[in-house]
Order: C-alpha cells, then structure tokens, then sequence
C-alpha cells in the first residue's frame, strides 16, 4: 500500500468536456508536426497518387480518426474512473470512523490516516515515524507487546484493549484488530485498526459502580462486599491471620429520619461512613448492606485482642455528631463481631449470620457497645431452630397425642377426673414426653396452636367417652404465652362452641404459679372472665412462686396442685412437710380443693390422707395413658383402690 500523503491530488477541472477538447487539440498539434517532420524527412520527390489511392487513404484516414475519437473517449472514461477511485479512497480510508495505522517491524508507524492521527491529537505528517507504543499507556505495555508477539508467531489476527495518550486532552481507551502484512521491502508490518472505546468504557464503570458500590455512601455493597470477604478468607487460609466480620448496626437511625426527614438521614449514613472509613486500617473493608447497617471485614488480625481497640474506634466514629441544617444529629452503634478461622470450617455467609446475631446481643446487652460471637450458644441455637421445626412438622403432620392421668379422692375412691398430658408419636424415635419439645416452644409463637390443639382434642374425648357413657372432668395445661393473648377468652369460647354437647364446667385450665404471677391482674380478669362462661382454674406447681401466698386472693382459682417436689420428699423432709400442712391450711381457708401431685407410694397416700388432703394423682394411682385405656382402668379401680393398705377409717368417711 502506498502512503496516502504521497498520492497527487489535482484540483478536478469544473468542465470536463472542454478539458477533453483541449487534449484533442494537443494531440493534433503533436500529429501534425511529426506529420510534417515525417514529410521533410522523405524529400519533395515523391509521385503523384492517383485517385483511386486517395480515396482510400482518405477512408483510411477517416477510420483511424474514428479509432482515435473512441481512443480518447475510453481515455476520458478511465480518467474520470481514476478521480472517483482517488475520492472513494480518502473517503474510505482518510476519512474512516476507526484510525488506521501500519506498524513497521521496528514498532514504527508508516502509514496512518486522518482519523488516527486526530484520535491521537498529532498532525499526519508527524505521525508517521513515531514508534507506535509511544502513546500506550505504562500499565498496558505488555498488552500491546503479548499482541504483537502473538501475532508475529501465530499469523492470526489479534485483538485487545488498551489506554493511549494524546498529545493533549484526556487519556483514551482503544479497542486494537491486528492483522499482519509487509511494507514496500517486504518487511513485516502490522496494520493496526483504532476505534475509540471511551465512551463505552465510561458507561462500562459506571454500571460495575452501580453493581459493585453503594450509590449513597461510595462504599461497597453487599455483592463487593462477600467477594473480599471470600478473598480475606483464602489469604487467612493461606498465611494464619486471622479475621474479623463486624457487623454495624446504628441505634436510633430511624428517630432521625422520622424527626428531620430522609434527607438529614442520609447527610448523617454519609458522614458516619467517612468517619468509620478513616478508623480502618489499609486493607480492611467497610460496606453498607442497606439502609443503616454496615459491614466491617478486618484483616491481617495476628491476634485477636487487636480488634478490641478497632472496635472502640468504630463505636467513636459512629457516635460521631453530625450537623445538619442548624441541628445536632448524634446516634450510637451495635457492633457485633465473630473471627475466622474457627474449630470448624464455615462459610463466608455463615460468618455474617454469626456477627448478625452477635450485634442484636449487643442491642439486647443496652446498644452503644460490641459483643463478640459465642460459637457454643450459636450451637444452641441451631439445634433450637431444629427441633422448633421439628415441633412444627409434628403439629403439622397429627403426630401429637393425648394422654390421661386420673385424679382420684383416696377417702371416697371417686374419680374427681383425669389431666391431659401431651405426647410425641414421633415416627423414628418412638413416644417422646413433653419436657423434650414443650420448652421449645415455650417462649415462641407456636406455643399457640399447640395449646389450642390440646384444648380441642381433650374436648373432643370428653364428647367420645360421652358416648361410651364415661362423665369426667378433664383439665389441660395452658402457657403463660397462650393465657397472655389478648383474645384469649375469646378463642376458648370458639373451641368450646365448636364441642357442643361438652359442658363447659368440664374443662379446668390448670396455670403455673410462676405464670399467673407475672401480670396478677391480667390473669384475674382472664380468670373471672372464663368462670362466667362456666370454666374453672386450677394453679399448677403451688408453692414454687415465693410471692404466691400475697397474691393468692386475688385470683379466684377452684383448686391448687401441689408441686410434686413437695410430695416426693414429705416422708423424710421436715420442711417439705411443714410446706405441705401450710398449704393445705392455706386452700382450706381460702375455700379451694387441695390435689398433690407425684403420689407414688401408700405411705404418700396414707400421710396425705392424715393432713386433710384427699386428692392425688401419681404412680401409685395411674399412669398416664391412651384415652382408649381410661374406661377399663375406671372398671378396675374400685378393686385396686380396695386392694390398697390406707387406713379403713379413713376410707369409711
């Protein structure tokens, strides 16, 4: 290919015609004065041609000035044919939307058109010569040099990216086709195409900004965030420093949003991330996950003991007072915080879960401080979380039952009636009894369903013994978190409407002491509410409240159990013996019946039966059992009761 700046450029004639003619007059000027040098040249003595030879001279004349006439026309043809070429040419090449250059083998520059020497902001003339890795930019050399060399060996075209300075402006990001081919010599060359890809570039950063960093603050977000986090792992993993993940939580953001609008809070998110940012050190990572919740990653931690400081810094730089608009705005933070690497191998997310729970141990603990993870209480609550499923898959698929244990009055051998006690039909693990699943739900929502589940099924059986022409009272446990609902009287009204034929007087509610203490007056209004629509209460596990005896007046119970720590031990303790006589006095006077518990032996029995308490329930009576097992138990106490070595005269009152 030859330069373009060497290629004549005559200025086009306006009239082509006329320039035509003007030729045809030169080359008859030219014909004529060979014609006559031709003549002079052969002398004067030439012979007279006849007619006959001058009329075909002059038809041969006239066809060969025919000839010329078509000469010059596909002359002319060629000519005009020869400027439109050289037109398209600057316009295909000078003029293309890319820069063209040929590299010679030495890296200079041979050719170049119009467009590269303007990307590059270099006149073409001082273009041409300059080594062409002049104006790559330092960090992309070696891109520009792997290009070259690989397409020196390969032969196939090549292509890249690379930054390349102008003269003057701004730097510029060029995309690079490479394909070989030789110079005027025969040398290699490379013919290199140049399209601008700035622009592309700039929207290419903008949306890796987008995707990478929070737009508010600048900082990292959540997806940049777990890519250094899973970076400060391996690096941990590879050279023994350890880490730290802390999560920040700001306690009071949302009263500054609420008192002086989004605007102040997001002034404030900004500020508290520059402050928190400079208390870093080179190499850690803070990120914004949201709202007012960061991020921290701590790195290169050869000892533990070096985050505490870091972390009082962290506390200062987020209780760092920030104006705005004439007002103070001042909030604190919960940190939470958990190291890597641990006993066991976790993962990254695992390790935000862990600081997650460690900052709302922080909020519980009284907010403006840190606390660090407990690895054996995250243990705990794992396998919490587990049988809480569990509990719920078991309501869920009916795998609860219900099973009775009877009360009795040891003088008369009535049965008063039977308690409802839970169990777990447990598909794998066989009859699984309340104190392994009932404390998980103890504090949780799911206590609920469960207790209402209890309160329909024990009203249910009363109606089938009903049919069977069994009459008992049944009593059903109920939590502190199901008493404490504010519909409560409401939803017992539901499931006793949904059992008609079960009178409510049937049904006793039995409460723990501890419970029905927590809010006294509550449970006394709930308490009265419920015995005007017929059902009574009993108070489970008398004596264990130390406060029970104030307020015992206050709630209008039908009956009081006495815990079976009490029972057990009477026979040999003088103060679990004492406890039980004070009790019994207590019920007697505030006109309520007195049932003990955990009755396992005759000498219970026969003690209890000498202090005035007559009803029991315990081992020595039944055992809690199938509801299907109840009518056949009734048949057969009277002979067991008869079998039984208590006093005769007591059994005679």
């Amino acid at each position: 290919m030859s330069c373009p700046a060497s290629l004549p450029k005559p200025a086009p004639d306006p009239d082509p015609d006329r320039a035509a003619q003007a030729a045809d007059e030169a080359l008859r000027q030219r014909a004529e004065a060979r014609f006559n040098h031709h003549a002079a040249s052969k002398g004067d003595n030439l012979p007279e041609p006849s007619p006959q030879a001058v009329q075909e001279l002059v038809h041969e004349l006239q066809v060969h000035q025919i000839e010329l006439e078509l000469q010059n026309d596909e002359l002319r043809q060629s000519h005009l044919a020869q400027e439109s070429a050289r037109a398209r040419y600057f316009d295909l090449y000078d003029l293309a939307p890319v820069g063209y250059v040929t590299v010679g083998a030495n890296g200079a520059i041979l050719e170049a058109n119009l467009t590269a020497a303007t990307l590059l902001g270099v006149n073409r003339g001082a273009l041409v010569t300059r080594p062409l890795h002049a104006f790559i930019a330092r960090e992309d050399q070696d891109s520009y040099y792997l290009l070259c060399k690989q397409l020196r060996e390969t032969g196939s075209p090549q292509s890249g990216e690379v930054r390349m300075h102008r003269v003057e402006g701004p730097q510029l990001w060029v995309h690079l086709m490479a394909t070989g081919t030789t110079d005027a010599d025969g040398a290699f060359a490379l013919r290199m195409a140049l399209s601008d890809i700035s622009a592309l570039k700039a929207i290419e950063y903008q949306l890796l900004q987008l995707a990478h960093f929070d737009a508010l603050t600048g900082l990292p977000n959540r997806r940049l965030k777990a890519d250094r986090l899973d970076q400060a792992m391996a690096n941990a993993r590879r050279t023994g420093q350890g880490l730290a993940v802390v999560c920040i939580d700001l306690d009071g953001f949302k009263t500054i949003n609420d008192q002086h609008g989004h605007d102040a809070g997001d002034q404030l998110l900004i500020a508290l991330a520059g402050h928190m940012q400079q208390v870093l050190r080179e190499g850690d990572t803070l990120a914004r996950l949201g709202g007012d919740e960061f991020i921290a990653v701590l790195t290169n931690l050869g000892d533990i003991q070096v985050c505490a400081p870091l972390m009082d810094r962290l506390l200062a730089a987020a209780a760092h007072p920030v104006r705005f608009k004439g007002h103070l705005l001042r909030v604190s933070a919960s940190l939470g915080v958990t190291f890597y690497p641990q006993a066991q191998e976790v993962e990254g997310d695992q390790l935000m879960r862990q600081a997650d729970q460690a900052m709302y141990f922080a909020k519980q603990a009284g907010k403006n401080c840190y606390q660090v993870f407990d690895a054996e209480q995250e243990s705990s609550l794992r396998c919490w979380h587990e049988d809480l499923h569990g509990v719920r898959q078991a309501l869920d698929g009916g795998e609860f039952v219900l099973h009775y244990q009877p009360k009795v009055n040891l003088r008369t051998g009535q049965l008063v009636g039977v308690e409802a006690l839970i169990r777990w039909q447990h598909p794998v693990t066989g009859l699984r009894l309340p104190g392994s699943f009932l404390p998980v739900v103890e504090d949780h929502a799911l206590a609920i369903p469960i207790g209402e589940w209890v309160i329909s099924t024990a009203l249910g059986q009363i109606e089938a013994w009903q049919v069977r022409g069994v009459q008992v009272q049944v009593s059903v446990n109920v939590g502190a978190r199901q008493l404490q609902q504010p519909n409560f009287v409401t939803r017992l009204s539901t499931l006793l409407a949904q059992h008609p034929k079960v009178s409510p007087a049937d049904l006793t509610l039995e409460i723990l002491e501890t419970s029905a203490l927590k809010d006294i007056p509550y449970v006394s209004r709930v308490i009265d509410e419920c015995r005007q629509i017929g059902v009574t209460f009993a108070l489970d596990d008398f004596g264990t409240g130390y406060s029970s005896l104030t307020y015992l007046k206050r709630l209008r119970v039908a009956s009081l159990k006495i815990d079976q720590s009490f029972v057990q031990n009477m026979l040999d303790d003088p103060d679990d013996l004492a406890i039980l006589k004070g009790i019994i006095s207590l019920a007697s006077a505030f006109k309520c019946d007195v049932i003990a518990e955990g009755v396992e032996t005759e000498a219970h029995g026969t003690l209890l039966m000498q202090l005035g308490c007559d009803l029991v329930q315990g081992y020595c009576i039944a055992q809690p059992m199938p509801a299907q097992d109840l009518p056949g138990w009734i048949t057969g106490w009277a002979a067991q009761r008869a079998s039984m070595s208590l006093p005769l005269s007591d059994v005679s009152k």
